[in-house]
């Protein structure tokens, strides 16, 4: 299964200007945010999908959707594991 994930923005410009350090429930990770029309800032939140930032979403929002996706229980850890052990350079 592969998931849309709310992600909090903990750096922008790691090494690259289109790259991004987030973090999704303690995974921290590189995602590209070169489709983002306006790079985001440290603790905004961007919806991400298979390495990409597809859009900058609220807070709230984004915390209501972690936990709709924690309540989906091994596709959420899943999807957790695969985010861990990819990364884009």
């Amino acid at each position: 299964m592969c998931l849309a994930i709310p992600g909090e923005v903990i750096e922008v410009g790691v090494g690259r200007p289109e790259l991004a350090k987030v973090e999704v429930s303690g995974v921290r990770r590189t995602v590209n945010i070169g489709l983002l029309a306006q790079p985001p800032e440290p603790g905004e939140w961007v919806l991400i999908h298979v390495g990409f930032a597809l859009s900058v979403v609220d807070e709230a929002e984004a915390r209501a959707t972690l936990a709709l996706l924690e309540d989906l229980g091994q596709a959420y850890e899943d999807e957790l594991a695969a985010m861990a052990g990819s990364t884009i350079e």
